[in-house]
Protein backbone atom coordinates (compact mmCIF):
# COMPACT_ATOMS: atom_id res chain seq x y z
CA UNK A 1 0.00 0.00 0.00
CA UNK A 2 1.58 2.86 -1.26
CA UNK A 3 0.49 6.72 0.49
CA UNK A 4 2.00 9.90 -0.04
CA UNK A 5 1.93 13.71 0.39
CA UNK A 6 1.46 16.63 -2.25
CA UNK A 7 2.77 20.18 -2.02
CA UNK A 8 5.43 22.65 -2.35
CA UNK A 9 7.57 22.52 -0.63
CA UNK A 10 7.21 19.49 1.79
CA UNK A 11 11.47 19.45 2.98
CA UNK A 12 10.17 19.81 6.94
CA UNK A 13 7.20 17.42 6.61
CA UNK A 14 7.45 15.38 9.98
CA UNK A 15 4.16 12.83 8.38
CA UNK A 16 6.19 10.31 6.57
CA UNK A 17 7.58 9.77 10.48
CA UNK A 18 3.90 9.47 11.72
CA UNK A 19 2.38 7.18 8.85
CA UNK A 20 5.29 5.01 8.69
CA UNK A 21 5.26 4.57 12.07
CA UNK A 22 1.64 3.27 11.91
CA UNK A 23 1.79 1.31 9.00
CA UNK A 24 5.02 -0.33 11.30
CA UNK A 25 3.66 -1.28 14.35
CA UNK A 26 0.45 -2.13 12.96
CA UNK A 27 2.47 -4.74 10.82
CA UNK A 28 0.95 -3.48 7.71
CA UNK A 29 3.12 -3.57 4.41
CA UNK A 30 2.23 0.27 3.93
CA UNK A 31 5.01 3.02 2.65
CA UNK A 32 4.32 6.93 2.94
CA UNK A 33 6.22 9.34 0.94
CA UNK A 34 6.89 12.76 -0.04
CA UNK A 35 5.62 13.93 -4.06
CA UNK A 36 6.62 17.29 -4.03
CA UNK A 37 4.85 19.08 -6.87
CA UNK A 38 6.09 22.71 -7.99
CA UNK A 39 4.15 23.65 -10.50
CA UNK A 40 -0.09 23.72 -10.70
CA UNK A 41 -0.08 22.51 -14.16
CA UNK A 42 2.07 18.97 -13.08
CA UNK A 43 -0.92 18.29 -10.93
CA UNK A 44 -2.93 16.21 -13.88
CA UNK A 45 -0.05 14.43 -14.32
CA UNK A 46 1.13 13.54 -11.27
CA UNK A 47 -2.03 12.13 -10.67
CA UNK A 48 -2.41 10.07 -13.57
CA UNK A 49 0.96 8.50 -12.86
CA UNK A 50 -0.44 7.43 -9.34
CA UNK A 51 -3.38 5.76 -10.42
CA UNK A 52 -1.45 4.05 -12.44
CA UNK A 53 -0.13 2.13 -9.66
CA UNK A 54 -2.52 -0.65 -8.14
CA UNK A 55 -0.44 -0.32 -5.03
CA UNK A 56 -1.52 3.60 -4.44
CA UNK A 57 -4.52 3.80 -2.31
CA UNK A 58 -4.25 7.86 -1.43
CA UNK A 59 -3.14 11.08 -0.45
CA UNK A 60 -2.64 14.02 1.48
CA UNK A 61 -2.70 17.27 0.38
CA UNK A 62 -1.04 20.59 1.74
CA UNK A 63 -0.20 24.03 0.31
CA UNK A 64 -0.52 25.41 -2.09
CA UNK A 65 -2.69 22.44 -3.72
CA UNK A 66 -5.78 22.18 -1.38
CA UNK A 67 -8.38 24.31 -3.87
CA UNK A 68 -6.62 23.74 -6.67
CA UNK A 69 -6.78 19.88 -6.84
CA UNK A 70 -10.50 19.88 -6.56
CA UNK A 71 -10.85 19.90 -10.21
CA UNK A 72 -9.47 16.63 -10.94
CA UNK A 73 -11.14 14.74 -8.64
CA UNK A 74 -13.90 12.82 -9.10
CA UNK A 75 -16.13 14.02 -5.94
CA UNK A 76 -16.36 15.81 -2.58
CA UNK A 77 -17.76 14.03 0.44
CA UNK A 78 -18.29 15.36 4.18
CA UNK A 79 -16.33 18.59 5.94
CA UNK A 80 -14.49 18.43 1.82
CA UNK A 81 -18.26 19.48 0.59
CA UNK A 82 -18.44 22.33 2.96
CA UNK A 83 -15.02 23.65 3.34
CA UNK A 84 -14.43 23.62 -0.83
CA UNK A 85 -10.83 22.73 0.38
CA UNK A 86 -9.45 18.90 0.37
CA UNK A 87 -6.64 18.00 2.32
CA UNK A 88 -6.91 14.07 1.89
CA UNK A 89 -7.47 12.02 -1.24
CA UNK A 90 -8.65 8.47 -0.99
CA UNK A 91 -8.98 6.02 -3.97
CA UNK A 92 -12.20 3.99 -4.96
CA UNK A 93 -11.38 1.88 -7.83
CA UNK A 94 -10.72 4.45 -10.63
CA UNK A 95 -11.88 6.94 -8.57
CA UNK A 96 -10.44 9.75 -6.35
CA UNK A 97 -12.17 11.13 -3.77
CA UNK A 98 -11.68 14.31 -2.16
CA UNK A 99 -12.25 14.84 1.76
CA UNK A 100 -10.78 17.02 4.48
CA UNK A 101 -9.61 15.87 8.06
CA UNK A 102 -8.38 19.10 9.46
CA UNK A 103 -11.90 19.83 10.47
CA UNK A 104 -12.44 17.34 12.18
CA UNK A 105 -8.82 16.42 13.14
CA UNK A 106 -9.03 20.25 15.05
CA UNK A 107 -12.38 19.60 16.64
CA UNK A 108 -11.47 16.06 17.88
CA UNK A 109 -7.92 17.70 19.72
CA UNK A 110 -10.04 20.43 21.44
CA UNK A 111 -12.29 17.96 22.75
CA UNK A 112 -9.51 15.41 24.01
CA UNK A 113 -7.61 18.48 25.83
CA UNK A 114 -11.13 19.23 27.21
CA UNK A 115 -11.52 22.69 25.99
CA UNK A 116 -15.64 24.26 26.75
CA UNK A 117 -15.87 25.75 23.65
CA UNK A 118 -19.34 24.78 21.98
CA UNK A 119 -21.53 27.63 21.81
CA UNK A 120 -19.37 30.15 23.05
CA UNK A 121 -17.41 33.20 22.04
CA UNK A 122 -14.14 32.10 20.20
CA UNK A 123 -11.72 34.51 18.78
CA UNK A 124 -9.67 33.35 15.47
CA UNK A 125 -6.42 34.89 14.64
CA UNK A 126 -5.57 34.93 10.84
CA UNK A 127 -8.17 34.34 7.99
CA UNK A 128 -5.87 31.70 5.34
CA UNK A 129 -6.31 28.12 4.83
CA UNK A 130 -6.11 26.84 8.04
CA UNK A 131 -8.54 29.33 9.73
CA UNK A 132 -10.99 28.12 6.82
CA UNK A 133 -11.55 24.81 8.79
CA UNK A 134 -11.15 26.14 12.24
CA UNK A 135 -13.54 28.88 11.60
CA UNK A 136 -16.04 26.03 9.83
CA UNK A 137 -15.70 23.72 12.26
CA UNK A 138 -16.33 26.09 14.85
CA UNK A 139 -19.41 27.73 13.17
CA UNK A 140 -20.76 24.04 13.22
CA UNK A 141 -20.24 23.88 16.96
CA UNK A 142 -22.54 26.84 17.11
CA UNK A 143 -19.77 29.19 18.37
CA UNK A 144 -19.86 33.09 17.49
CA UNK A 145 -16.61 34.29 15.93
CA UNK A 146 -14.57 37.31 16.27
CA UNK A 147 -12.20 36.92 13.59
CA UNK A 148 -9.06 39.04 13.88
CA UNK A 149 -6.92 39.48 10.13
CA UNK A 150 -3.99 41.55 8.57
CA UNK A 151 -6.24 40.99 5.35
CA UNK A 152 -9.28 42.11 5.88
CA UNK A 153 -10.48 41.35 2.55
CA UNK A 154 -9.59 37.81 2.51
CA UNK A 155 -11.20 37.57 6.02
CA UNK A 156 -14.70 39.03 4.90
CA UNK A 157 -14.78 36.88 2.28
CA UNK A 158 -14.10 33.62 4.55
CA UNK A 159 -17.11 35.37 7.10
CA UNK A 160 -19.36 35.36 4.04
CA UNK A 161 -18.45 31.89 2.94
CA UNK A 162 -18.17 29.77 5.82
CA UNK A 163 -19.67 31.70 8.77
CA UNK A 164 -23.40 31.47 8.40
CA UNK A 165 -23.85 34.73 9.80
CA UNK A 166 -21.71 33.78 12.74
CA UNK A 167 -18.27 35.48 11.83
CA UNK A 168 -17.47 39.42 13.10
CA UNK A 169 -14.22 40.52 11.33
CA UNK A 170 -11.91 42.64 12.81
CA UNK A 171 -8.69 44.23 12.47
CA UNK A 172 -5.94 44.35 14.45
CA UNK A 173 -6.01 48.00 14.65
CA UNK A 174 -9.66 48.19 15.78
CA UNK A 175 -9.06 50.34 19.04
CA UNK A 176 -11.45 48.48 21.59
CA UNK A 177 -9.44 45.16 20.55
CA UNK A 178 -9.79 44.54 24.51
CA UNK A 179 -13.42 44.98 24.82
CA UNK A 180 -14.22 43.08 21.34
CA UNK A 181 -12.08 40.34 22.56
CA UNK A 182 -12.63 40.15 26.74
CA UNK A 183 -15.39 37.75 26.10
CA UNK A 184 -14.07 34.84 24.91
CA UNK A 185 -14.30 31.59 26.16
CA UNK A 186 -11.14 30.39 23.89
CA UNK A 187 -8.30 32.03 21.41
CA UNK A 188 -7.09 30.34 18.65
CA UNK A 189 -4.41 30.82 16.12
CA UNK A 190 -5.04 29.80 13.00
CA UNK A 191 -1.74 32.29 11.37
CA UNK A 192 2.02 31.11 10.90
CA UNK A 193 3.09 34.02 13.32
CA UNK A 194 5.97 32.05 15.97
CA UNK A 195 6.42 29.00 13.53
CA UNK A 196 10.22 28.12 13.33
CA UNK A 197 12.46 29.75 12.88
CA UNK A 198 10.64 33.13 14.13
CA UNK A 199 10.22 31.51 17.46
CA UNK A 200 10.18 34.88 19.43
CA UNK A 201 6.97 36.01 17.18
CA UNK A 202 3.51 36.17 18.90
CA UNK A 203 0.32 36.84 17.04
CA UNK A 204 -0.87 38.75 20.01
CA UNK A 205 -0.44 41.67 21.07
CA UNK A 206 1.56 42.85 24.15
CA UNK A 207 -0.41 45.66 24.31
CA UNK A 208 -3.88 43.48 24.84
CA UNK A 209 -4.59 40.85 27.59
CA UNK A 210 -5.76 37.76 27.59
CA UNK A 211 -9.41 37.61 27.84
CA UNK A 212 -9.50 35.94 31.20
CA UNK A 213 -10.37 32.16 31.88
CA UNK A 214 -9.96 31.61 27.82
CA UNK A 215 -8.27 28.60 26.49
CA UNK A 216 -5.69 29.35 24.27
CA UNK A 217 -4.86 26.63 21.13
CA UNK A 218 -2.39 27.68 18.66
CA UNK A 219 -2.00 25.26 15.40
CA UNK A 220 1.48 25.83 15.15
CA UNK A 221 3.06 23.03 16.23
CA UNK A 222 6.77 23.76 15.22
CA UNK A 223 8.17 25.03 17.78
CA UNK A 224 6.15 22.16 20.09
CA UNK A 225 5.68 25.45 22.38
CA UNK A 226 5.57 28.92 20.74
CA UNK A 227 6.23 32.02 22.52
CA UNK A 228 2.43 32.66 22.05
CA UNK A 229 1.58 29.52 24.07
CA UNK A 230 4.20 30.40 26.92
CA UNK A 231 2.86 33.77 27.28
CA UNK A 232 -0.98 32.54 27.84
CA UNK A 233 0.35 29.85 30.61
CA UNK A 234 2.71 32.46 32.11
CA UNK A 235 -1.26 34.05 32.61
CA UNK A 236 -2.19 30.63 34.38
CA UNK A 237 -4.37 30.39 31.11
CA UNK A 238 -4.56 26.63 29.53
CA UNK A 239 -2.98 26.47 26.22
CA UNK A 240 -1.91 23.66 24.13
CA UNK A 241 -0.06 23.46 20.31
CA UNK A 242 -1.46 21.94 17.33
CA UNK A 243 0.65 18.73 17.11
CA UNK A 244 -2.40 17.01 18.58
CA UNK A 245 -4.18 18.17 15.33
CA UNK A 246 -1.77 17.37 13.20
CA UNK A 247 -1.68 13.86 14.87
CA UNK A 248 -5.57 13.51 14.46
CA UNK A 249 -6.11 14.33 10.81
CA UNK A 250 -3.73 12.55 9.58
CA UNK A 251 -5.07 9.23 11.67
CA UNK A 252 -8.28 10.22 9.58
CA UNK A 253 -6.43 10.13 6.63
CA UNK A 254 -5.13 6.83 7.63
CA UNK A 255 -8.38 5.35 8.44
CA UNK A 256 -9.57 6.30 4.94
CA UNK A 257 -7.31 4.91 3.19
CA UNK A 258 -7.41 1.14 5.33
CA UNK A 259 -9.99 0.98 6.79
CA UNK A 260 -7.69 0.20 10.05
CA UNK A 261 -8.08 1.96 13.19
CA UNK A 262 -5.10 4.55 13.57
CA UNK A 263 -2.41 4.03 16.60
CA UNK A 264 -2.52 7.62 17.64
CA UNK A 265 -0.49 7.56 20.49
CA UNK A 266 2.67 5.89 18.22
CA UNK A 267 1.46 8.65 15.45
CA UNK A 268 1.91 11.51 18.38
CA UNK A 269 5.55 9.95 19.78
CA UNK A 270 6.68 9.59 16.15
CA UNK A 271 5.69 13.11 15.00
CA UNK A 272 7.02 14.32 18.30
CA UNK A 273 10.19 12.33 17.70
CA UNK A 274 10.44 13.75 14.34
CA UNK A 275 10.57 17.69 15.79
CA UNK A 276 12.74 16.37 18.23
Amino acid sequence: MKTVLIGWPLAHSISPAMHNAAFHVLGMPGEYSLLPVEREENLRGVLARLKSDPDWKGANVTVPYKEKIITHLRKLEGAAARLKAVNTIARKGKELIGHNTDMPGFLADLDRNGFDFRGRNVVVIGSGGAARAVVRGLVESLCRISLIAVILEQAETLARDLGDGRVEVISWSEPSLTDRTRSASLVVNTSPVGMWPSIEASPWPESVPFPEKAGIYDVVYNPIETRFLRDAKSRGLKAVGGLGMLVEQGALAFELWTGVHAPRDVMLQAAQAALG
